[in-house]
């Protein structure tokens, strides 16, 4: 009797079948941002700390990010600048707009590439840190791309920079335990919440966060038992979750009348690579598998003193964290959809070079995700067939 109420479940693991990306069209050079920010705060007075801001963005080995906030809307909206005046009103009325239209370029693109009706898509999985409305982005993002009203929709909110990696985990469980599902997979993340003058106790924090986040959005159509229309991408074999226990401060972010207030430790590169490898022996130790160089990587591009860190640590060779560090240099840390980012541009980088599979010819890699908490994200994927096609 058990057996005969057992629901209809796919049988196969869930799969990414589809991705889009977006970003703003404003560009702006890293060699020029520090002229321009402390122009634009009224800031240029403050000359040693202009100097020690253009080494920090230096050193951020970032070329280029992509920002929806220009000069003209910071004259619009002058308590954007003030590290004390309330900007709420002003922040959210901007970032309400721009996440789920950020969203919409990159869901149509993942979309287009998946090459099957909207009315296909069952779930949307919302994720961001930069807007708290109600209904939020996912409400908005069903009525811009005209999705029918029984799409079942969820949003991953404040989580920070994991929730790339969480969005997976939480889509694969949607898959596996839903016949037919498709699940439209989105993150969509702005820096107006972060932007400020440079003042304040925390004045080397908000340095940093200045010079390396950026704007983006990412989209990802997931499901298991594809059809032989479907051309999927890479499979996602597990996915699993560790809190780091008290590390609540190494990931700090508050919410306060002049915005979100980043405080990243010092500690946090040494804190990740120390707690990685054991994620990575519980994902891996089942598959024989304890040399981590013959693994594709595809972790969060959170910047150069994280990426360094874990490389020395788990002994890896200079290119297995090349795409990271690219993404990372194109784009800055873009926070939630980085790391998809990164997948993406794995897929389309192996298919170009002719490599046999999505994850640079290997078969199995690791996508890593963390964030506020401190979060490990672990997803192990496994490579496909190359030779998709737009």
């Amino acid at each position: 009797m058990a057996e005969a109420q057992r629901p209809n479940r796919p049988k196969g693991r869930a799969m990414v079948l589809a991705i889009g990306t977006a970003t703003p069209a404003n560009v702006v050079n890293q060699a020029d941002y520090p002229d321009f920010y402390f122009r634009v705060t009224n800031s240029e007075h403050l000359t040693d700390l202009k100097k020690k801001f253009k080494q920090i963005c230096e050193n951020t080995t970032i070329k280029k990010r992509h920002l929806h906030l220009t000069e003209e809307m910071l004259n619009d909206n002058p308590k954007i600048i003030s590290p004390t005046e309330n900007s709420v009103n002003a922040r959210q009325e901007i970032t309400v707009a721009e996440v789920p239209k950020l969203a919409e370029e990159a869901s149509r693109k993942a979309i287009e590439e998946w090459k099957k009706p909207l009315s296909k898509i069952t779930h949307i999985v919302f994720c961001t840190t930069s807007t708290i409305d109600m209904p939020g982005p996912d409400w908005d993002l069903m009525n811009l791309l005209g999705m029918d009203n029984t799409v079942q929709r969820f949003v991953l909110s404040q989580q920070g920079c994991s929730t790339g990696a969480t969005v997976l985990r939480l889509s694969k469980d949607i898959a596996e335990n839903n016949p037919t599902a498709r699940v439209l997979a989105v993150c969509s993340d702005v820096t107006v919440p972060y932007f400020r003058g440079p003042s304040g106790d925390d004045v080397d924090d908000l340095l940093v966060g200045q010079a390396l986040f950026g704007d983006g959005a990412a989209a990802m159509i997931i499901g298991s038992e594809p059809d032989p229309t479907e051309h999927p991408v890479f499979e996602i074999a597990s996915a699993t979750q560790v809190t780091v226990p008290n590390t609540r401060a190494a990931i700090d972010v508050t919410a306060r009348e002049a915005g979100f207030i980043v405080h990243l430790s010092k500690e946090l590169p040494g804190l990740l690579a120390s707690n990685i490898e054991k994620c990575l022996e519980d994902a891996f130790v089942q598959k024989g598998i304890s040399d981590w160089n013959s693994l594709f990587w595809i972790p969060h591009p959170g910047g150069p003193a994280i990426l360094d860190k874990i490389e020395s640590k788990l002994g890896l060779k200079r290119e297995k964290l090349a795409l990271t560090r690219e993404v990372l240099r194109e784009y800055g840390n873009m926070v939630t959809p980085s790391v998809v980012f990164v997948m993406d541009e794995m897929r389309k980088r192996s298919s170009e070079q002719g490599k046999a599979s999505t994850g640079e010819g290997l078969e199995w890699g690791v996508l890593f995700g963390y964030g506020p908490g401190l979060v490990l994200e672990t997803v192990v994927l496994r490579a496909l067939p190359t030779g998709w096609t737009n």
